[in-house]
């Protein structure tokens, strides 16, 4: 218990690390490619996502959807991918390989869809290297570009706002 404290202290500071040296990445370029980053605790259908990216003419095979599971014993394969809190070592370091490689990729857009934010989530959101970075949570402000503060529960609203802006920046 002791120990999980300190990791979590560890990969706090490596959050505000890179929160502090990070620059918004500011293009006119249209969205092509759009991640998703789900806490399954709180929203778990990855299909809205996908649908929606097809409503949105975004048709592209390289569209991602990761889930954080706050269950280290989870053996399903009902996501794309899925990650848990046994993934992550100490200072940032992450243990899994297909998500370093979630981490590395660079998205059009990443839309971080959970409300309550758990030090893994906020890493993950952290070390993105995507050019625009949605969320729902005001918790920390620094981690996205774009906060459209809905619940989870409501995509429909969530969908519609975020539809809205992406027009009004010009990148649909």
């Amino acid at each position: 218990m002791i120990l999980k404290a300190f990791k979590e202290k560890s990969n706090q500071k490596y959050i505000n690390k890179l929160l502090s040296v990070r620059k918004a990445i500011v293009n006119n370029n249209k969205i092509k490619v759009v991640a998703v980053l789900l806490n399954a605790d709180e929203f778990n259908d990855s299909e809205v996502f996908r649908r929606y990216f097809k409503d949105l003419n975004l048709i592209s095979p390289k569209h991602k959807i990761v889930t954080f599971v706050n269950d280290n014993k989870y053996e399903g394969s009902q996501w794309e991918t899925y990650y848990t809190p046994k993934d992550f070592g100490w200072k940032g370091k992450i243990n899994n390989t297909d998500l370093q490689l979630f981490i590395d990729e660079t998205f059009d857009v990443l839309i971080s869809y959970y409300k309550n934010e758990t030090p893994e989530l906020n890493l993950i959101t952290a070390s993105s290297k995507a050019n625009l970075k949605v969320g729902l949570s005001r918790n920390d402000e620094r981690l996205y570009d774009l906060i459209i503060d809905v619940n989870p529960k409501d995509i429909e609203i969530f969908k519609k706002e975020l539809k809205k802006y992406l027009n009004i920046l010009n990148k649909l």
